[in-house]
């Protein structure tokens, strides 16, 4: 549920349509940092927006491989979910839950005609009831605080946090937590996240780092790949498979993906060019032995 970008003031389910940015691809700023998730979902399910799905089985296994791996510290290790928004990947990876039942459950009748103050004491129950337990703790990261505000208060993140990474190193309370983290997630913010963002964390991390990351075709993970390298994690990519994202708004979108595909000299053929946007899996893991 992260493919997001600046996060600015929202608007209403239903109100205009994403604007196009300079290179054509679609914005959602409005819907990023509401004070619930109801406009994200009523945006983005009608465009069949699905790579939390895809991921969370990916997500699960990574964590569970991960808190198996013995590595001298206490407790199990955290995952750190970059570009969390409302927690989506959390719900899917520590609940019973699949993601068109969280379109369901956001967009029905009962849910429209919530207050937000409502809304977040049902989803404490809701989320409590359906909690798996081998529940991993979740640590978000995104600049979107009514978001984020949002999955804390609701029991999908342990710990959440705001700093832009981007901007400025991580503040004390998130490198304090870094320590924590064994596995670090990602759908959909590589295009939005640089490896400034990847030092930041791997900055604070002491624990045995893995990281599983969702990157549209559309940009290069090259740089964010080499600095995860310099701290002696080695990135795999099975190219050859794609996870499919969203459909396109408009012709506009997929003429701009389709450009940007080809210049990182792949091909749209059967994926961009028949109506998706599709990702890449990068799993990085410490390098030897």
């Amino acid at each position: 549920m992260n493919d997001s970008a600046a996060r600015e003031q929202p608007g209403e389910p239903g109100d205009p349509p994403a604007s196009a940015g300079p290179a054509g691809k679609a914005r959602f700023d409005d819907i990023y940092d509401q004070p619930d998730p109801r406009a994200y979902c009523a945006r983005l399910a009608p465009l069949a927006y699905e790579i939390p799905q895809h991921a969370r089985d990916v997500f699960r296994r990574a964590a569970a491989g991960r808190a198996a791996l013995a590595d001298g510290a206490r407790g199990r290790p955290a995952v750190l979910d970059v570009c969390c928004s409302y927690g989506i990947n959390a719900a899917l990876l520590n609940h019973d839950l699949t993601l068109a039942e969280l379109y369901e459950h956001y967009t029905g009748p009962e849910a429209r005609a919530m207050t937000t103050e409502e809304l977040a004491a049902w989803d404490k129950e809701f989320y409590a009831r359906r909690r798996l337990p081998d529940a991993h703790p979740v640590i978000g990261l995104d600049i979107a605080s009514r978001a984020v505000g949002y999955a804390r208060a609701v029991g999908l993140l342990d710990a959440a946090f705001t700093d832009n990474l981007e901007a400025a190193p991580p503040g004390p309370r998130l490198s304090a937590a870094l320590a924590d983290v064994g596995l670090v997630t990602l759908t959909g913010g590589g295009s939005y996240v640089t490896e400034r963002t990847f030092a930041g964390l791997l900055s604070g991390v002491r624990r045995p780092l893995w990281v599983s990351a969702f990157v549209l075709r559309t940009v290069s993970y090259a740089s964010i790949a080499e600095t995860l390298a310099a701290h002696g994690l080695r990135t795999t990519a099975d190219l050859s498979r794609t996870y499919p994202q969203r459909r396109f708004t408009d012709t506009r979108e997929q003429t701009y993906a389709m450009e940007a595909v080809r210049g990182l000299g792949l091909s749209p053929a059967g994926r961009e060019s028949a109506g998706r946007f599709h990702t890449v899996l990068y799993e990085s893991r410490p390098d030897g032995p």
